[in-house]
C-alpha cells in the first residue's frame, strides 16, 4: 500500500556512498590519519567565486560568497604543502587507484580507457583551494539484489575534504587532516521508489567494499548522499547521512516536507500572493523596553531589531513542514546561513517569548500588515539583520513557485535543513597539474587476479568447508576481518567457528561493554588460538583474556594475572570426583541427569582453563559409571 502511494507521487531516489580508503593520501605521501589535539599553526584564507571555462558561476558558490566569513586551517602532522595549496598535487597515489578499480569491477562496472583528473568547485572553505580534485575511473555497474538490478552508474575516486572543527562570526575553523584521504564515490541511479530499498543497496554496497579488506572503518569514514525529487517537487541533495538505518526516515520525511511545500504554493496562489518586496523596517524603538530577552540583549549590546513583511503569509509560516520542523524553520536555517543569526521571530508564533500584545500589535501597525499578512523580525547587528532578512525574503519568494532545489544536511532525527542552493554543472573543470592516465589491461587483468572470491561462492564454502552455520557463514564472508579468520583457520588446529564467533560475536559484545577493541592488534588472536591450538588455553578464556589485552598487556601477562595455568586431564578427572560426591543427593535422584547443574558448578570452578569439552565428556564418563553400579548392585 505504501509502495503504491510513493509510486503514485513519482518518488525517485538515487544515493551516492562516499568511503574512504586504508591507504596515504591521494595526492601527497603523508599519512591519512585524524588528530584529537587542536594544533598550534593555523592559516587564514578567504575564497572568491570565480567565472568556470565556459563564463558562468556556479550557484552554490555564489551562495557561499554571500556569507563573507574567512577560513582557519589547522595544520596537523599528516599536513604537507599539498594540502595547503602551496605546492602542486603529487601524482595519484596508484594503491588507491588500484583499489577503486577493484571495488569498479566487483560493481560490474566498466572501467574508463584514460583517467582525467578533474577541479569541482567547492568554496565552503573544506578545501584550500576552493575545489576538490577528483576522477571517473568506471561507469554503468550493477549490483544484483532480491529486489532486481541495482545501477551503479557511475565509481569516481576523490580527495576527502577537511573536516570542520568551529565557527564564529568572522570565521570557520577547519583541521586539515582529513584533506586529502582517498574516498571512491559509487553513485547509483535515480531508480528508487521506495524508502527502504536504498538503505538495502546501501548495506550490500558497503558490506561489498568492506569485504576488500582495504577501506577505513569507523564513524566519518563512510557517508551517504541521498538524492530525493517527486513529482512537481524539486531534487534535493541530502548529505551526511552517517546511519543507515535512517535512510528511510529521511527519504519519508523529506517527501512530507515537499508535500506542505507544495501545499504552501497552492495556497499562497488561492490568496493572490505576489512576490514579497525587500522593503526592510527598523523597528527597534517598539522593543525598546521588551520582556523578551534574546532582543533585550542584542539591543543592549547595540544591536538592532528588523522587520520584514510577507504578505498574505499569515498562518502559513507556522505551517508544519516535518515533524517538529515548520515553514517558519526553513526561512530561519537561511538567515542563519546568510545573515550568521541565532534565529527569526515571526507574527505566527507570537506573541511569545516575551513579546507581548501590545508590541506586535505596533509591529503590524508599522509594517502596514493585515491579519492575513506575516511579519518577520530579526534581532541581531544591523548588517547581520539585513541579510538575514534579505535572504528570509528570498526563501518566501521561492515558496510562491514551489519547491527549491537545495543541498541538505541530515539532521539525526531524519529531518533536514537548508546548507545551500544545489550546485550547477558550471563547478567542474580540467586539473591542469597532473596529466591523464591509461588505464590499460594488463592492470586490470592483475586486478581481476587478486579480486576477492564472489560472496555466493564464499558463503557455501564457509558453510560446506568449515562447518560454520549458514548465519555465521553470511556475517564472516563479509566481514573487514575476513582475511584473518582464514589465516588463523589455516594455521591453527581449532574450530573454524570458534575463530568466526571471535571475531564477530565475542569483539563486538566487548566493544558494547566498552572494551577498547581497536587496541588489539592481530598478532594477539594468532597467540590466543596457537595456546587453544596447544590445549594451553581454554575457548571459554577468549573474552576474559581479549579484555585484559585490551587494557594494554600481553597475552601471556593476561593469562597469568587471570590465573588460567593449565589443569591436567588427570587434576580435572579429580575434581570431577570430588564435585560428585559434593552432589550425592543430586546423584543419586537424577544421574546422569545431574550432568547439566554439575557442569555448571564444575565450570564455575574451571572456566578459561580446560575446554568444556572435555569436562563434558569427563562428568558424563564419572555419571555413567555411578548408573552401571546402581543397575548392578
Amino acid at each position: 500500500m505504501r509502495e503504491n502511494m510513493y509510486e503514485k507521487l513519482g518518488l525517485k531516489v538515487g544515493f551516492e556512498i562516499h568511503q574512504e580508503l586504508d591507504t596515504h593520501k591521494l595526492f601527497c605521501n603523508c599519512p591519512s590519519v585524524l588528530y584529537d589535539v587542536e594544533p598550534a599553526l593555523k592559516v587564514k584564507r578567504r575564497l572568491r567565486p570565480t567565472q568556470s571555462e565556459l563564463g558562468e558561476v556556479d550557484r552554490a558558490a555564489l551562495a557561499e560568497a554571500i556569507k563573507g566569513k574567512g577560513f582557519r586551517y589547522q595544520v596537523t602532522d599528516n599536513v604537507c604543502l599539498v594540502e595547503l595549496d602551496c605546492e602542486p598535487p603529487h601524482p595519484v597515489n596508484e594503491e588507491a587507484l588500484d583499489i577503486a578499480l577493484e571495488v569498479a569491477l566487483l560493481l560490474n562496472a566498466k572501467p574508463v580507457d584514460e583517467i582525467h583528473v578533474m577541479r569541482k568547485t567547492i568554496i565552503d572553505g573544506s578545501n584550500t583551494s576552493g575545489f576538490q580534485r577528483t576522477m571517473l575511473i568506471a561507469t554503468e555497474g550493477y549490483l544484483e539484489t532480491k529486489k532486481g538490478m541495482a545501477r551503479i552508474q557511475t565509481i569516481c575516486l576523490e580527495e576527502d575534504a577537511a573536516r570542520k572543527v568551529g565557527e564564529d562570526a568572522e570565521f570557520i575553523d577547519y583541521r586539515l587532516d582529513r584533506l586529502g584521504i582517498p574516498l571512491v564515490e559509487i553513485a547509483t541511479g535515480p531508480d528508487f521508489t521506495d524508502p527502504q530499498t536504498p538503505a538495502e543497496v546501501a548495506l550490500m554496497v558497503g558490506q561489498l567494499m568492506r569485504a576488500t579488506s582495504k577501506v577505513k572503518r569507523g564513524i566519518g569514514t563512510i557517508r551517504q548522499d541521498i538524492n530525493v525529487s517527486i513529482r512537481d517537487g524539486a531534487r534535493q541533495e541530502i548529505k551526511g547521512v552517517q546511519e543507515l538505518a535512517l535512510i528511510p526516515a529521511v527519504i519519508e520525511r523529506e517527501v512530507r516536507r515537499q508535500l506542505a511545500l507544495l501545499g504552501v504554493s497552492d495556497e499562497l496562489k488561492k490568496r493572490g500572493a505576489t512576490e514579497v518586496a525587500r522593503e526592510i523596517v527598523d523597528v527597534s524603538k517598539i522593543f525598546s523596553g521588551t520582556r523578551c530577552k534574546v532582543i533585550a540583549s542584542v539591543l543592549a549590546r547595540r544591536g538592532v531589531v528588523l522587520a520584514v513583511k510577507l504578505p498574505k503569509f499569515a498562518g502559513l509560516v507556522g505551517g508544519e513542514l516535518q515533524p517538529g520542523r515548520r515553514f517558519g524553520t526553513e526561512l530561519a536555517d537561511y538567515a542563519k546561513v546568510y545573515g550568521g543569526v541565532g534565529g527569526i521571530f515571526h507574527t505566527d508564533e507570537l506573541p511569545g517569548y516575551g513579546i507581548s500584545v501590545g508590541e506586535v500589535e505596533k509591529l503590524r501597525g508599522v509594517l502596514r500588515a493585515s491579519p492575513g499578512d506575516a511579519v518577520v523580525i530579526v534581532a541581531a547587528g544591523k548588517e547581520s539583520a539585513e541579510k538575514a532578512l534579505g535572504a528570509v525574503v528570498v526563501r518566501a519568494n521561492q515558496a510562491l513557485l514551489a519547491v527549491p532545489e537545495e543541498t541538505r544536511r541530515a539532521l539525526p532525527d531524519g529531518n533536514t535543513e537548508f546548507m545551500r542552493p544545489l550546485p550547477g554543472a558550471a563547478r567542474m573543470y580540467v586539473e591542469t597539474d597532473i596529466p591523464p592516465m591509461v588505464i590499460d589491461e594488463k592492470r586490470l587483468e592483475q586486478i581481476r587476479k587478486r579480486l576477492p572470491e564472489p560472496l555466493e561462492q564464499r558463503r557455501k564454502r564457509y558453510v560446506e568447508e568449515y562447518g560454520l552455520s549458514r548465519e555465521l557463514a553470511e556475517r564472516m564472508s563479509l566481514s573487514e576481518n575476513l582475511g584473518l579468520f582464514e589465516e588463523l583457520v589455516r594455521k591453527h588446529a581449532v574450530e573454524p567457528t570458534l575463530v568466526a564467533t571471535t571475531l564477530e560475536e565475542t569483539l563486538v559484545g566487548l566493544k558494547r561493554e566498552g572494551v577498547a577493541v581497536d587496541n588489539i592488534q592481530k598478532a594477539v588472536f594468532d597467540e590466543i588460538f596457537s595456546l587453544i591450538a596447544k590445549g594451553e588455553l581454554a575457548k571459554e578464556a577468549v573474552p576474559d583474556v581479549l579484555r585484559e589485552v585490551a587494557g594494554g598487556i600481553g597475552v601471556q601477562d593476561a593469562v597469568q594475572r587471570l590465573g588460567l595455568g593449565r589443569i591436567t586431564e588427570a587434576e580435572l578427572s579429580k575434581m570431577v570426583s570430588e564435585v560428585v560426591r559434593e552432589n550425592w543427593e543430586l546423584v543419586k535422584k537424577r544421574g546422569v541427569g545431574a550432568l547439566q547443574p554439575l557442569m555448571g558448578v564444575l565450570m564455575g570452578k574451571v572456566r578459561g582453563r580446560v575446554d568444556g569439552k572435555l569436562v563434558h565428556q569427563l562428568l558424563e564418563r564419572e555419571l555413567r559409571k555411578f548408573e552401571f553400579r546402581t543397575e548392578t548392585s
